[in-house]
């Protein structure tokens, strides 16, 4: 069975640095799996991968969505099972690189999502309202699916009432493996490494230029609504430009939402049992290489 290296994990961990180093080991490609890095133009803030750091190793599905329209699992799926069947066919090795955990599962378990197209009347109705209420309606609608949903995540969340609505409850999620071996490697760092490294990486992004790059999107006409709802750092840039905040505000909201981010990547991928997991601050390349 053709192998599929995945390297996940936590925020900051330094998952595109070795999953470039492996690809330059096993002749392999990267497929990204990061739910803001498909979007063109939010380079600074998602921390993409730059050319220089790809060190000539092709990587796929960054760029290819328009930050003005929302980009969906289902998507992204069928991109990247595409992308993997083109590097395979090439006689190359795709690896899955990132900390989304909604697209990683999608692909490696090849969950199967429901067809409800979308509401646009509801939708305009929940986006008005705030995540713990749409999180209690969930849960008045569907008690199943509020326990395992992300009850901070507005888009996730109006998704979920929208499907229940439509279906009168979100059904589970099956599952249709595709024919690869999935390979996961895992990425942690312990806390007060992950903290320091945290608030040393915001840091840098402000000094290249990472409010530029937000102010440039507003004037391209990405909406402050809009770039609040990609979250993380352009949520708080967006609240920042607007002087809803200010500076001071802004980097310490930023540091605090990004390592409840982390605990959250690392609560989700916790759940599979088919990852390795290694400390990254004492990582080795040569370990991993072993492993796989």
């Amino acid at each position: 069975m053709q192998k599929v290296i995945v390297i996940l994990g936590q925020t900051a961990a330094g998952k595109s640095d070795l999953a470039v180093k492996i690809a330059k080991k096993i002749n392999g490609e990267i497929i990204s799996a990061d739910s803001r890095q498909v979007y063109k133009n939010l380079n600074i803030g998602s921390g993409k991968i730059t050319k220089k750091e790809m060190e000539g190793v092709p990587h796929h599905l960054l760029d290819v969505a328009n930050p003005k329209i929302k980009f969906t699992v289902v998507k992204y799926q069928k991109l990247a099972i595409s992308a993997m069947a083109d590097i395979v066919k090439r006689g190359k090795t795709p690896i899955i690189c990132g900390g989304t955990g909604f697209y990683i599962d999608a692909v490696t378990k090849g969950i199967i999502f429901p067809e409800v197209p979308p509401n646009i009347k509801l939708r305009k109705q929940l986006v008005t309202k705030s995540a713990i209420t749409l999180f209690l309606t969930l849960k008045k609608l569907d008690p199943q699916r509020a326990k395992t949903i992300d009850a901070k995540n507005k888009v996730r969340l109006i998704r979920a009432v929208e499907i229940a609505k439509a279906l009168g409850k979100v059904p589970k999620e099956t599952e249709a493996r595709l024919p690869f071996n999935f390979i996961k490697i895992g990425l942690y760092l312990p806390t007060a490494k992950l903290k320091n490294k945290i608030e040393k990486r915001l840091l840098t992004r402000i000094k290249m230029g990472m409010l530029n790059e937000a102010k440039k999107l507003h004037k391209q006409g990405l909406s402050w609504k809009r770039m609040e709802e990609l979250g993380l750092e352009y949520r708080f840039m967006a609240l920042y430009l607007q002087n809803k905040i200010n500076k001071k505000e802004m980097l310490e909201k930023l540091n605090s939402e990004i390592h409840k981010y982390a605990k959250r990547q690392k609560t989700w991928f916790k759940r599979d049992k088919e990852i390795t997991w290694f400390d990254a601050s004492k990582l080795k390349t040569y370990v991993i290489i072993n492993v796989l």
